[in-house]
């Protein structure tokens, strides 16, 4: 990785957390929520990948229409998100593939 695409990286970043910004206040509110849970939980490629973007995406769309956050997403956040990452790999996954195949055959 190049200084450039650290510098690019960035920019993209910004660019981002302005259009989240940008939300309504309580789309902002679930948005970080969302976001707290999928970098606790969520794929090994969260940070450079499409999925936080389109949720972002997917909200302002949901603002611009006049609904609230609730009525796009339902009242339990986890199980939303875990709705959107359900077939993609986690960290949880890479995890276990470096101990062994099997849970529990880490060697002591």
């Amino acid at each position: 990785m190049s200084i450039q695409d650290i510098i690019e990286g960035k920019k993209q970043w910004r660019a981002h957390t302005a259009r989240v910004k940008a939300l309504p206040p309580d789309y902002r509110i679930v948005y970080k929520e969302m976001q707290r849970y999928l970098f606790k939980v969520g794929p090994v490629d969260l940070p450079d990948g499409p999925l936080l973007p389109g949720i972002v995406d997917f909200f302002e769309e949901g603002a611009a229409a006049g609904k609230g956050v609730l009525e796009l997403i339902g009242h339990d956040v986890a199980a939303f998100c875990d709705d959107l990452v359900k077939d993609s790999p986690t960290h949880a996954d890479a995890y276990q593939e470096s101990i062994g195949k099997h849970p529990g055959t880490a060697k002591k």
